[in-house]
């Protein structure tokens, strides 16, 4: 699980691949996520059509040892992302989940920020691309999330209101945007 950070989990596959049974695998997981070691992060298909269900995302707390630059920017945004909405749950400000996105046409956007029920913002991470993801287009029309991300490393901080535009997706520096959550 350590190599697989902002993967799917797919609990069968890696059961087959160590040789456990899958009820070994999902206990294992399960302490990972008690020793605070990692965390899931489970897809969100309320109103999108053909969403995938099932299998949820693992991440690790600490991304300073991921070798993979684009796995190692999703984690770190990930583990912000769960910060902020854990802490506005214990502040009581409404009701936060951090979930994903993707379809069986392999759309995807990494992160799905729910407000209440409702999707509040979507968040696709890239390490320096700054050319507007397709999918993010398309599932903030079909969740009809006020807000849509594509937060980008590699950018130099602005200093920006990423929450005063809504109902198109904006390209903002992760340094703008990760300093506007909690």
């Amino acid at each position: 699980l350590m190599i697989r950070s902002g993967h799917q989990l797919i609990y069968s596959n890696l059961a087959n691949e160590i040789q456990v049974s899958v009820d070994t695998v999902r206990r294992w997981v399960a302490t990972l996520c008690n020793l605070h070691l990692g965390f899931l992060v489970r897809p969100w298909f309320k109103n999108v059509s053909r969403s995938l269900r099932k299998e949820p995302k693992w991440f690790l707390r600490d991304w300073s040892s991921i070798e993979d630059q684009g796995e190692k920017a999703e984690t770190f945004v990930a583990c912000h992302l769960l910060k902020a909405v854990e802490g506005w749950n214990d502040m009581g400000l409404d009701n936060f989940q951090l979930g994903y996105l993707r379809d069986r046409n392999q759309r995807e956007v990494d992160f799905v920020v729910i407000k209440n029920g409702q999707p509040w913002f979507l968040v696709e991470v890239k390490n320096s691309d700054k050319a507007i993801s397709p999918s993010l287009i398309f599932f903030q029309k079909q969740t009809k999330a006020p807000f849509a991300f594509q937060v980008v490393l590699e950018s130099d901080y602005v200093d920006a209101d990423c929450f005063s535009s809504t109902n198109r997706p904006m390209v903002v520096p992760a340094k703008t945007f990760l300093s506007q959550l909690l």
